[in-house]
């Protein structure tokens, strides 16, 4: 664990209210850690609440998008933009959702490269293309999905994941958010 998880000099609510010191209770038994981004935003709890909030909606809840696909995204859209703690942070979930630490490299790099099925190719290529220029979004790529069975319900799912990394990576990268470097070794 780091000091200061980002460049901004903001430090952690003190005392975390009850609610919060469980949480992060949870995420040391089960992921023996803290992560940066919670910590990060531990100086306003109500930021913390809105933050994981969305995050736990959008990642974990029920949804045709598997767990893994839906890190997929996170990975492919931070490789657009370049974002070092999601890069490192949500690599590290791909590789120990898909037990491929090749997966997560390729992902990380270049989703083009990755074997992948055609319906996941689309889904990135969805994603990428809202990150990219989400102007340009029009019926045919939504087609596309539908063409691979997704359904507009999933459909909007990709975009909710892609719209929500688009903004964490800005807000990591603008901050200097840094990964815990406990990442950097799991699931290799």
């Amino acid at each position: 664990m780091t000091d200061r998880p980002t460049a901004l000099d903001l430090r952690e609510a003190d005392p975390l209210p009850e609610s919060t010191a469980k949480y992060f209770r949870i995420c040391e038994e089960k992921l023996g850690m803290v992560p940066n981004v919670l910590r990060s935003y531990a100086h306003d709890i109500d930021k913390l609440n809105a933050f994981t909030g969305i995050y736990n909606d959008l990642m974990l809840a029920d949804s045709n998008l598997t767990k893994l696909e839906r890190e997929m995204i996170a990975v492919a859209v931070s490789s657009v933009n370049k974002c070092f703690y999601c890069l490192v942070a949500h690599g590290q979930a791909v590789r120990e959702l898909s037990g491929d630490p090749a997966l997560g490299e390729a992902l990380v790099m270049n989703y083009r490269v990755a074997k992948i099925s055609p319906r996941q190719r689309a889904m990135l290529d969805f994603a990428v293309q809202m990150t990219e220029a989400s102007y340009r979004i029009e019926e045919p790529h939504r087609a596309a999905l539908r063409d691979h069975g997704f359904t507009d319900r999933d459909i909007w799912d990709i975009a909710a994941v892609a719209s929500f990394f688009n903004m964490t990576n800005r807000m990591a990268s603008a901050i200097d958010m840094r990964p815990n470097p406990e990442y950097h070794a799991r699931n290799r």
